[in-house]
C-alpha cells in the first residue's frame, strides 16, 4: 500500500491521550492500520484572516508540489530506459525510501525557519519548487532533443532499405566515379520482383550499361541494386523505375560526407552518454527536494486547518496512518465514529453537502477530523495514462 492518511485531532486532556485513543481503536483493537506520530514544529499562528487566506493558497501549492515531484520521478524513469529497475533506489527523500521518510518526518529547520510567518515559509517552498520545475523543463528539452536526433540517425542506420542511410552499405567500388558521362544509381527492388528487375533494367531506357547491375545488400523485404547509365537519361530512367515500382534512392557517393555522418552518430552517442550521469544525479537530488518540500506543505496544511477547526491555543495531535489495503472502508467508519463528537455533521462523512468558510476540504473530502491523503507511488499517474 502506497497510500497514507495524514490526520489530526484536538488534544484531549493531553495530546498523548489523543494519540493513544486513536491508536487503540484503529491499530491495537482492530488492526486496521500502522500508525505513527507526525511530528510538528512550533509554527507561528498569525491572524485568523491570514490563516483563512493561506488555507486556499496551501491547497494549490500542495497540488503543484506533488505535480512537480511526480514529473521529476516520471522523467527519471524515462531517462533510465533499460536501467529502469534502478528507479526505486534513486527515488529517495533525504537518503531514505519515501515511506520511511514520511513515517519519520522531521521538519527541516534550516530550509524552512519556523520563526518565519507561515506565508513566508509557503513562499520559500513555492520558489524552490518553481525553480526545480523550470530547470526540469530546460534540462528535459535539451536531453530529449539530443536523444531524438540520435534515435533518428539510429533508425536510418537499421531501418528499411526504402528509408535507411545507405552510406553504411555501399563501397567505393560499387560506383563509377569521376566520369564525365556515366553515373551509378541505387535502386530498391522488392524481393518478389528480382526477376523482373534482371529482365528489364537494361531496357527501361536507352544508354544503360549492359550487365552493370549488382546486388549490394538485401533485408527481409527488399534488395539494393546498383545500375550504371549515362547521366543524360537519369530522369527518364527514374520515371520508368517508378512505373515498375522500383525505388531509386537519391544518393551520391562522397567519402567526406559519409565519414561526417558516421562521426555525427558517434558524437551524438558520446554526448548522450556524457549527459546521462549528471542528468540522473540532478533528477535524483531534485526529486528529493521536491518530495520533501511537498510533505512540508502537507504539514503546513495540517497545522493551518487544525487551528481553523479546533481553535486556539494550538492543541492538536497530527498522526500518520498507513491503512491495510482491505481495511480502508472499516478504518474510515471507525475514525468517523471515534471523532463524531467533533462535528454534528460527522454522520454525513464523505457525502456531506456543505461548506465551511476558510476550510479548504472540498465537499467530497470533509470529515470531522482534519484529513489529507498522501500517495507515495510517484508513477501512479503514468500507469493510469
Amino acid at each position: 500500500m502506497t497510500e497514507f492518511w495524514l490526520i489530526s485531532a484536538p488534544g484531549e486532556k493531553t495530546c498523548q491521550q489523543t494519540w493513544e485513543s486513536m491508536n487503540k481503536v484503529t491499530s491495537k483493537q482492530y488492526n486496521l492500520s500502522l500508525n505513527y506520530k507526525f511530528h510538528m514544529p512550533d509554527l507561528k499562528v498569525g491572524t485568523l484572516d491570514v490563516l483563512v487566506g493561506l488555507s486556499d493558497d496551501l491547497g494549490k501549492l500542495d497540488t503543484y508540489c506533488e505535480g512537480v515531484a511526480r514529473k521529476v520521478a516520471q522523467y527519471l524513469a524515462e531517462v533510465l530506459e533499460e536501467q529502469r529497475d534502478k528507479l526505486q533506489e534513486n527515488l529517495l527523500a533525504n537518503g531514505m525510501d519515501l515511506g520511511t521518510y514520511l513515517t519519520r518526518f522531521s521538519w527541516d529547520m534550516a530550509k524552512y525557519p519556523v520563526k518565519q510567518p507561515l506565508k513566508n515559509i509557503a513562499e520559500i517552498i513555492s520558489k524552490q519548487v518553481s525553480q526545480i520545475d523550470n530547470d526540469l523543463k530546460s534540462k528535459a528539452s535539451s536531453y530529449n532533443s539530443l536523444k531524438g536526433n540520435l534515435q533518428t540517425l539510429e533508425r536510418k542506420a537499421v531501418g528499411s532499405l526504402l528509408t535507411r542511410n545507405l552510406g553504411e552499405l555501399v563501397k567505393k567500388e560499387d560506383f563509377v566515379l569521376n566520369s564525365e558521362y556515366l553515373t551509378t544509381l541505387l535502386v530498391v527492388v522488392p524481393k518478389a520482383a528480382y526477376q523482373d528487375w534482371q529482365t528489364c533494367y537494361e531496357s527501361l531506357t536507352d544508354m544503360v550499361v549492359p550487365q552493370s547491375s549488382r546486388l549490394i545488400f538485401e533485408d527481409n523485404e527488399h534488395g539494393l541494386f546498383s545500375v550504371t547509365l549515362f547521366m543524360k537519361v537519369v530522369d527518364e530512367y527514374k520515371h520508368h523505375c517508378r512505373e515498375n515500382r522500383f525505388v531509386v534512392r537519391d544518393f551520391v557517393y562522397n567519402e567526406e560526407e559519409l565519414t561526417a555522418g558516421k562521426n555525427e552518430l558517434a558524437k551524438l552517442a558520446t554526448d548522450k552518454k556524457k549527459q546521462f550521469g549528471p542528468l540522473v544525479r540532478w533528477l535524483k537530488v531534485n526529486f528529493s527536494e521536491a518530495f520533501t518540500a511537498w510533505i512540508h506543505v502537507k504539514a503546513l496544511r495540517v497545522f493551518v486547518e487544525s487551528v481553523l477547526r479546533y481553535g486556539l491555543p494550538v492543541n492538536f495531535q497530527a498522526m500518520l496512518l498507513h491503512p491495510h489495503r482491505k481495511a480502508m472502508r472499516k478504518l474510515r467508519d471507525i475514525l468517523n465514529d471515534h471523532y463524531s463528537h467533533l462535528d454534528n455533521t460527522a454522520g454525513g462523512g464523505a457525502d456531506a453537502n456543505f461548506d465551511i468558510p476558510g476550510i479548504s476540504v472540498g465537499q467530497t473530502e470533509y470529515f470531522p477530523y482534519v484529513y489529507y491523503k498522501i500517495n507515495i507511488d510517484m508513477l501512479e499517474s503514468a500507469r493510469l495514462q
